[in-house]
């Protein structure tokens, strides 16, 4: 039951003979991926604002992209979703996921700060994670000079950055701030045991494939001991209570999509607020695709509705 819009997408990809990821180096993947957007991507929206920043990380500047939604006031401190890029923790910028951060602001109402992070193998574990942390800490620090609202900051990303968004919200939790209202992960990486009935069912096919995923993971996770750390895989913390309110996002052939069943699942028994929405005929990365699939207009309607309603749209006058 595949849709069919996605069905002649796998089957153009397989007649022009596109390269799987897995063969190419993390240098010709990333500039791949880039160049791909022209193709799958709606034209990026216009917002109010669109700035570059950079911000202290780690081991170096990390550099960040401030939006605030079209007929927004510069005045008023928005509510912020606080965005980490999919890619596999391998290729994927600021750029990559322009367009989305523009489409859930402004469907939101709420401000995005889309962070990028440092990749693998350039970069391997936890490095992503650490920046990912900072850079929250980073935004709730300087939400003032940035006319963003401190008190609703949630934090969001897809695939790889899923996994990412759903790792600071642990570690904002363990340390005691900074306070999250929401997270939206869409088709989050959560286990990097790799182990989930998914991973096999739609292993191959479906754009993305087990050696797709072995590529990722092998750049970014060298030693199979850092699966079990849960800033690797926050499905193996030992508990998920006391986290803010989520909204997991899946498809249906995607070989991720148990992972982020899995995660709703356990978040709701540890009593933290869940929702689950799975797009049953779709295929990973599909959010992204807007202007070759149908069903990715609804499902970003939908991610930012969700944020609307969790965060509250109306800014407040800045202090």
């Amino acid at each position: 039951m595949l849709h069919p819009q996605a069905r002649a997408l796998l089957n153009l990809i397989e007649e022009r003979k596109v390269p799987p990821t897995h063969t190419l180096t993390p240098e010709q993947a990333r500039q791949f991926y880039l160049e791909r957007r022209f193709y799958t991507q709606p034209a990026p929206p216009e917002v109010a604002l669109v700035r570059d920043l950079a911000m202290p990380g780690p081991e170096g500047d990390i550099p960040l992209r401030l939006y605030r939604p079209a007929g927004s006031s510069a005045e008023r401190a928005l509510p912020v979703l606080v965005y980490y890029h999919g890619g596999g923790w391998v290729i994927g910028d600021l750029d990559t996921h322009d367009t989305l951060c523009r489409e859930l602001s402004n469907g939101s109402g709420c401000a995005v700060v889309a962070v990028h992070y440092r990749l693998a193998p350039e970069h391997r574990f936890p490095a992503a994670a650490l920046d990912s942390i900072a850079a929250l800490h980073w935004v709730h620090g300087n939400a003032a000079r940035l006319h963003l609202d401190a008190s609703r900051i949630a934090v969001g990303g897809d695939s790889a950055g899923g996994n990412l968004a759903a790792v600071v919200a642990l570690a904002a939790r363990n340390s005691g701030g900074p306070a999250l209202a929401f997270q939206l992960l869409i088709y989050p990486a959560t286990d990097n045991r790799r182990i989930a009935p998914s991973h096999e069912a739609n292993g191959q096919g479906y754009l993305l494939t087990r050696d797709t995923i072995t590529y990722f993971h092998d750049h970014y996770l060298p030693d199979a001991a850092q699966d079990l750390d849960w800033r690797a895989s926050p499905l193996l913390h030992e508990s998920l209570a006391g986290l803010p309110r989520a909204f997991v996002l899946t498809a249906g052939y995607d070989p991720l999509r148990d992972e982020g069943l899995q995660y709703a699942q356990r978040l709701s028994e540890a009593g933290s607020k869940s929702t689950l929405v799975c797009f049953e005929r779709q295929i990973h990365g599909f959010i992204l695709m807007g202007k070759v699939l149908d069903e990715a207009a609804a499902a970003v309607r939908l991610c930012a509705a969700e944020l609307r309603d969790a965060l509250g749209s109306t800014g407040r006058p800045a202090a």
